[in-house]
């Protein structure tokens, strides 16, 4: 009999396959199942991504695979190894840890029995919507094609988008196909839910953080052996195994949280294109903001482009009203309304109180206070861990939203003892404290990552303003995304200018973005007799291009502005970018290997004129130079070509000895962050 050797990805953090002699009991492994291997002096799980009858020379003894997977049984996972290979590749990451990301977090076990509440509600069936024209239009031309294709459905809020997915993946499952339909985290609300559980019932399983391990873990069999048809999920859900896949949606594309930030730093939006096309289904990527990249190739003929620039209805886009809030000043004081109040916004909540009709307004920071400062000596207090100032919280603690430090607020200064602290700033905690004084009889509620904590507490707020019992609604960006509220007339950005100014290439992008998705929850309905939406954009800079542009809702014309700066110094999407962080507790340690990976990239560019193109920034401290008590630096690198930087960073990256005790060095591949 011949010798069989099987290479299998592991769940370890080694950078290649291991090999593992295969007994005459087990010749039913094939490419693509799941084993259990000895790794050390205990069994690993694995998946095997070839078989050869060649052994490998070594010097180690080559162990035996131990057994298969009692729970994979006759299941493969061969259709997603070329996928789970490039991602690995692409993004620098241990290939075991990729693989392990498409198995389950727990044993089959018992089926969930007991839930508080179910993640997905008992609907009965409800008819398809008739599509508008131009609902018509993307729909047929999407449908039409064959095999993989990436769309991009560019529509404006409210113009019907969620229909037309739903059209398509009806169209899906008459194929005898499976769908996934991704959106961020902070999209994934129980509106969005309810209304493919409306359409779809029993069909639907569910992934994301709010579930239990449990729910997941059912889910994703159901997904497996065909119980359920549709997967709803984040970014997490590419890596559920779903059979015979004929169609994915991205919606809401653009948002930035399809980005994880730690351990595999993949894009999910990415991702999921790369899978479309591993299993040859189309995909859709959907949004009234797309990201300048998708926008780019969408225009370059890459991507096919539908547009929707109509409400369902043909209810009007909402008016928007800038309000400088330097010439607004002296009257809210007049009025002893807040500074950030301005007479207009304070007159159409008064007037939309009157009415029974909703208003809600956007800051995008939550607390107290943004800081809090001693005016005689001019301290302020920073988190011990990280280099941010902390946040005050319900008037009596101080709080760190990097690290989750508390310290109790004591007004007295520790630096001058002599002064007072005092809050600089504003937060949605102060927001909502003052609307109550300025309006008593209204009922209000806050909506941030301090009030709303799980799944239940975002379903219990949404269900509130559905009833109308909420008369103004105070958030973060968690109220920005998704949601529909038939009542809604009125939204107010406290502070538009909020990350304007950050220091990153794409702070104009994500500005525009926020204020056009806030803007948009804003008289998404409308009755003969009722007023359209009606959106006021404060701001201390009203002068500003990106509060111009934003205020026409003519996101095309921005895109065509910002993208000829990005243009000139090469930024994405028209170069390629990947940015190394090296962090340590030791400050010393991280600068010097910071220097030590600049001169690296240096004297690689030097040794070799294949890489000319390649630009190395840096060693510099980053923009948050420490967090959580890791002294933090980046070297960022830039070229036109992906595969010139890939192959310069792989080179740079395939001997880490020279990589000090004590210091972790992460490359972040198409950055989205550079903070």
């Amino acid at each position: 009999m011949i010798k069989k050797y099987a290479h299998v990805a592991v769940a370890a953090p080694l950078k290649g396959l291991l090999t593992y002699s295969i007994p005459a009991e087990l010749e039913i492994v094939s490419v693509g199942s799941v084993v259990l291997v000895p790794l050390g002096r205990r069994k690993c799980r694995g998946i095997v991504f070839s078989i050869t009858e060649t052994a490998p020379e070594t010097e180690f003894e080559i162990k035996a695979l131990d057994s298969i997977d009692p729970e994979y049984e006759g299941e493969s996972l061969a259709p997603r190894l070329k996928w789970i290979q490039w991602l690995a590749d692409y993004y620098f990451h241990p290939i075991g840890l990729v693989a392990d990301l498409i198995l389950p977090p727990l044993s089959k076990g018992k089926k969930n029995v007991a839930r508080k509440r179910s993640p997905i509600p008992d609907f009965p069936p409800e008819a398809p919507f008739p599509l508008n024209p131009e609902q018509e239009a993307a729909y047929k031309a999407i449908a039409a094609g064959k095999g993989f294709q990436t769309h991009l459905l560019y529509g404006v809020t409210g113009s019907g988008k969620t229909e037309v997915y739903l059209h398509l993946f009806d169209k899906t499952l008459k194929e005898g196909k499976t769908g996934l339909f991704l959106l961020p985290e902070i999209s994934l609300t129980p509106q969005l839910v309810n209304r493919f559980a409306k359409r779809f019932g029993s069909k639907i399983a569910l992934l994301h953080s709010q579930l239990t391990d449990r729910e997941r873990t059912q889910f994703w069999w159901e997904m497996i052996t065909g119980e359920k048809q549709i997967l709803i999920g984040a970014r997490s859900a590419l890596f559920c195994p779903v059979p015979n896949l004929g169609l994915i949606v991205v919606d809401e594309e653009h948002e930035s949280s399809f980005k994880q930030e730690e351990k595999l730093k993949y894009h999910g939006r990415d991702v999921a294109i790369m899978l479309a096309k591993e299993m040859d289904c189309p995909i859709i990527l959907g949004s009234a903001t797309p990201s300048f990249e998708s926008w780019v190739n969408a225009t370059k003929g890459k991507f096919k482009l539908h547009r929707m620039v109509k409400r369902v209805g043909d209810i009007q886009l909402p008016e928007i009203k800038i309000i400088d809030l330097k010439e607004s000043a002296a009257k809210s004081k007049e009025l002893k309304l807040p500074f950030w109040m301005s007479e207009t916004l304070h007159t159409e909540i008064q007037n939309n109180l009157e009415n029974n009709f909703q208003s809600a307004l956007f800051l995008n920071r939550r607390g107290m206070s943004q800081s809090i400062i001693c005016p005689s000596c001019g301290y302020t207090k920073e988190c011990p861990n990280c280099d941010i100032k902390l946040t005050l919280h319900a008037h009596n603690h101080l709080v760190c939203h990097y690290c989750d430090y508390h310290e109790s607020f004591k007004p007295r200064c520790s630096d001058c003892n002599e002064g007072t602290l005092e809050p600089l700033g504003i937060g949605t905690e102060s927001v909502e404290a003052e609307i109550q004084k300025l309006f008593p009889e209204a009922r209000v509620l806050r909506v941030d990552r301090d009030e709303i904590q799980n799944r239940i507490d975002l379903e219990n707020a949404i269900e509130k303003v559905e009833k109308q019992e909420v008369d103004i609604l105070i958030g973060t960006q968690m109220i920005a995304k998704g949601l529909d509220f038939p009542n809604l007339k009125l939204v107010g950005l406290v502070l538009a200018d909020v990350g304007f100014n950050l220091p990153d290439f794409r702070a104009g992008e994500r500005a525009v973005q926020l204020i056009l998705q806030m803007s948009g929850r804003a008289g998404r309905h409308k009755r003969e007799d009722e007023p359209n939406g009606v959106v006021i954009l404060q701001t201390f800079n009203p002068e500003s291009e990106i509060v111009q542009m934003a205020s026409q809702s003519d996101y095309e014309v921005f895109c065509e502005y910002d993208l000829k700066n990005r243009q000139v110094f090469s930024y994405p999407p028209y170069g390629k970018m990947i940015s190394f962080r090296i962090q340590s507790r030791d400050l010393d340690k991280s600068q010097k290997t910071a220097r030590m990976l600049s001169e690296r990239c240096f004297n690689l560019k030097e040794k070799s004129e294949a890489f000319d193109e390649v630009q190395v920034l840096g060693p510099t401290e980053s923009p948050i130079a420490k967090i959580r008590n890791e002294f933090r630096f980046q070297v960022i690198l830039k070229a036109n070509s992906a595969a010139v930087l890939h192959r310069f960073t792989k080179i740079v990256l395939q001997n880490e000895k020279w990589i000090p005790t004590g210091v972790k060095l992460y490359a972040d591949v198409d950055p989205m962050n550079l903070l």
